[in-house]
């Protein structure tokens, strides 16, 4: 019986390999693949939808999803005696749906222009929506450019614009199919655009570039926008809920049942961020007219005959005086918590790497948020506003210049003043030697 020393290789019982019939070495096995392993050659060759199929599917999908929520509001407007009509609703939806996207009605009124920003922003985030998924049938997710970004949000618009002809053919209201199709594919590049570069990344690359004063100047000067209109719609809601009695004498007015009094407040809420960007201009100081030769200000209220709409119940009566005054301060001691928001993110900075925070870049950075605020604030009052029918209707909102030049000094004053005075009462680091 022979031995197995340790320098011999041990091998299993039966035929040695080397020993198989004609000498043949045994044949290697393939390695398992491993689980979830796939083949990188094979990826660029997965099949995706064509770019047109694409964008007509992500457009179309986003104006269904806008176009419903109108619909029903008005189905329950109509709900009355012998006003029910599932063609008139239809029709009727259609009209609102454009209107939602700046699209003037002819009524016999006059020219209706007063957008539902409630319903624009609906639509714009069904829009951006449109713009993320036509960029991932692209196959451009992560791509970290900007051509395939306006690709697809052309490519969305293009589709957008040919519903918004044929919405304007079928509502058959005086609607120009032009002016529809144009401003549909316009409002469809815009907002898709965000989504698309969102999508593939590119942004994230430019801010990379900018510098960091310039960040910080537009990041406060956002943030004392918001805050603006924050405090415009709190002061709309707290006018209407003290004129709530108002609104619903004007609600019941109407009687069209149940059903058509939840229409017409679900109108009415359509146009609540109207109201309150007016508030904000009222707030700032320029006001806002509900009528040609009309001004509600804080300074003045001068108004003539209002249509029985529940969202004008909240207008002032008159001007402000006594405590109201205080109202005069909102935007500045806005602005100045802009601007100590400001500083103490760049004194935390500038702690961090045990450098003091100079005045100039400090102060530099918090004038900065004037103009982004204004501009912010001003678009916003541009597209609050718009014609309510003929006649003494046809100016209805702010006037847009006036609420970006006064948004702009009075942020631009309070950032500074509030950066100014973090800067100076906060204990500076000792520098580094």
């Amino acid at each position: 019986m022979s031995s197995i020393t340790p320098d011999q290789p041990r091998r299993s019982a039966g035929v040695d390999p080397d020993d198989r019939p004609g000498g043949r070495a045994a044949v290697p096995r393939p390695r398992p693949r491993r689980p979830g392993a796939t083949d990188r050659a094979a990826a660029p060759r997965r099949r995706r939808a064509p770019l047109a199929v694409a964008a007509v599917v992500a457009a179309g999908w986003a104006a269904l999803t806008s176009y419903l929520p109108v619909v029903v509001v008005l189905g329950l407007m109509q709900l009355s005696e012998d006003a029910a009509s599932v063609v008139g609703a239809l029709r009727a939806g259609l009209a609102g749906w454009l209107l939602g996207h700046g699209v003037p009605l002819d009524t016999s009124a006059g020219p209706l222009g007063l957008a539902p920003l409630a319903l624009t922003a609906l639509v714009v985030w069904r829009l951006t929506r449109a713009g993320v998924h036509t960029t991932r049938a692209l196959g451009a997710r992560g791509a970290g450019e900007v051509r395939p970004a306006f690709v697809a949000a052309g490519a969305v618009g293009c589709g957008y614009a040919l519903l918004g002809v044929l919405a304007a053919l079928a509502a058959g209201t005086g609607l120009s199919p032009l002016r529809a199709g144009v401003t549909l594919g316009l409002v469809g590049v815009a907002a898709a655009l965000v989504g698309a570069l969102r999508t593939t990344g590119a942004p994230d690359r430019l801010l990379r570039r900018v510098p960091s004063a310039l960040h910080d100047g537009v990041r406060t000067g956002l943030v004392a926008g918001l805050l603006l209109a924050g405090a415009g719609a709190g002061a709309a809601g707290l006018a209407i809920a003290t004129g709530g009695g108002d609104a619903a004498d004007m609600i019941g007015a109407y009687r069209t049942g149940v059903a058509g009094q939840a229409g017409i407040t679900l109108v009415s809420l359509a146009y609540a961020p109207n109201a309150a960007i007016w508030a904000t201009s009222y707030l700032l100081g320029p006001g806002f007219a509900v009528g040609t030769d009309t001004a509600v200000r804080t300074s003045e209220v001068s108004v003539g005959a209002l249509p029985a709409v529940p969202l004008l119940a909240g207008l002032p009566r008159g001007p402000v005086d006594g405590l109201g005054a205080l109202l005069l301060a909102v935007p500045v001691l806005i602005g100045m918590a802009a601007g100590w928001l400001l500083a103490r993110r760049l004194l935390r900075s500038a702690a961090d790497d045990r450098t003091p925070l100079h005045w100039g870049p400090l102060l530099g950075t918090a004038a900065l948020a004037g103009p982004v605020a204004g501009l912010l604030v001003g678009a916003a009052a541009a597209v609050s506003g718009g014609p309510l029918g003929g006649g003494r209707l046809a100016e209805v909102g702010p006037v847009a210049w006036q609420v970006t030049a006064v948004t702009t000094a009075v942020v631009a004053v309070g950032a500074l003043l509030g950066a100014a005075a973090t800067r100076a009462f906060t204990r500076q680091p000792t520098p580094r030697p």
